[in-house]
């Protein structure tokens, strides 16, 4: 058996092989080849628990979004629509987490290793006793919104529209002062965090799931290991019993079925951090930069929320009648400065309103708005733009961001509408 310290080592040839792997699983196209095919396929079939009628982009890994008919209706987002995406085949072993019920595993341990005199372990019954904190956050899947980058050329992938998010109240213990509290004596030469999934590849030859960050990373002082989601023990398919919830960072960054937090002097050589779930550093056109083309010097991980806006209301389906209407929608980012300005538009962006944006729960929470609109006759397009306090703001243009895997969908939102 690997010990923790040396289950994410992996020698360059391994690397190497890793990287062409996960380049063609992560550019993998889902197991079904249209959207009636995906809609028709039963998610409640694919992930115990699951509500019927959310958006399957793949069966086998359990990859679904939730429409936002559905997700707008909720406050917390419930775990019965909240969207879904797993790494591994939930099979043979790894069954047990294909589904919305709470694990039944008392005896989980989380091993701290790595650059530290001490290593120890800490049981499941230890975080539990320990002073719990919330947190209100979205959880996004850093593929959300990889369809509309097809208007440049489609990448491949599950064909995410705006389902892939949910905003969803955690709780668990505070990370820093847990760490603290371990007297664990961190070497100088620490200078990242690694933190290991349980969930296992399919083959030997597969890597591990880790996810790496700066020990010094703002963001690490809002984290939690997370023992419950909206007021439960969190369900097993969504990282249940101890998740890593980092507040502001894309879903993929925040670990599930957390076993290891090695401290390490390098980020892990992981194809899910070395590799995978990575931007470009600069904009890249089609046919320039490839999708096996990411290496730790051209690229970053897709680490904090861009901002971003959501139009939740009127929606296509909901089959709204010429004349005055209300636009509501949602907005985020990373958290660190609050959303301040909602713009929205009914004519394709001719001419713009100011939203009325809600108090939002935390800085990390959807910040709900709403704005007076009119729809004329015939075809409408609805827009919405987010600012916030730092002057960061969607592009008009997403496509600038076109990116061979499709991570980071942040344009400015539009939603047609035929009355």
């Amino acid at each position: 058996m690997q010990s923790p310290r040396s289950r994410f080592e992996l020698n360059r040839r391994q690397l190497g092989g890793l990287a062409g792997a996960m380049g063609v699983y992560l550019a993998m196209p889902g197991f079904v080849g249209s959207s009636l095919a995906q809609e028709a396929m039963d998610s409640a079939k694919i992930i115990k628990g699951k509500a019927s009628g959310l958006i399957v982009h793949n069966e086998k890994l359990g990859v679904m979004e939730t429409p936002l008919t559905l997700l707008r209706q909720h406050k917390h987002t419930p775990k019965e629509i909240l969207f879904n995406r797993l790494h591994f085949p939930h099979e043979g072993e790894a069954a047990w987490y294909a589904t919305t019920d709470a694990p039944d595993k008392p005896d989980w341990t989380i091993t701290i290793d790595g650059l530290v005199a001490r290593p120890r372990q800490v049981k499941l019954a230890d975080l539990a006793a320990m002073e719990q904190v919330k947190r209100v956050s979205v959880i996004q899947c850093a593929g959300n919104g990889r369809s509309y980058y097809a208007a440049k050329e489609k990448v491949a992938g599950g064909q995410w529209k705006n389902g892939g998010m949910g905003n969803v109240e955690w709780e668990g213990v505070a990370l820093r002062p847990f760490l603290e509290a371990q007297k664990l004596e961190v070497a100088d030469t620490a200078l990242w965090l690694t933190a290991g999934g349980w969930d296992q590849p399919a083959t030997p030859e597969g890597s591990d799931f880790a996810k790496s960050y700066p020990i010094g990373a703002k963001a690490l002082d809002n984290a939690i290991l997370a023992l419950k989601m909206n007021g439960e023990p969190i369900p097993a398919v969504h990282g249940g019993p101890v998740r890593l919830i980092i507040p502001g960072y894309y879903g993929n960054m925040n670990v599930k079925m957390l076993t290891t937090l090695l401290f390490e002097a390098a980020q892990s050589p992981s194809a899910y951090q070395s590799v995978g779930y990575r931007m470009p550093l600069t904009p890249v056109e089609p046919g320039q930069f490839g999708a096996n083309d990411y290496t730790i010097y051209n690229s970053e991980p897709t680490y904090a929320h861009k901002i971003k806006s959501v139009i939740f209301s009127p929606l296509a389906e909901d089959n709204p009648k010429a004349g005055n209407v209300e636009i509501t929608g949602v907005a985020f980012n990373d958290g660190e400065g609050p959303i301040t300005r909602v713009e929205v538009s009914t004519d394709g962006g001719k001419s713009w309103v100011d939203a009325t944006i809600e108090t939002a729960e935390s800085p990390w929470a959807w910040h709900h708005w709403s704005a007076k609109g009119k729809l004329a006759s015939g075809t409408n397009m609805l827009m919405s733009r987010a600012t916030d306090s730092l002057g960061r703001t969607q592009p008009l243009d997403g496509l600038v961001w076109w990116n061979p895997r499709g991570y980071l969908w942040n344009g400015a939102d539009r939603v047609e509408i035929t009355v």
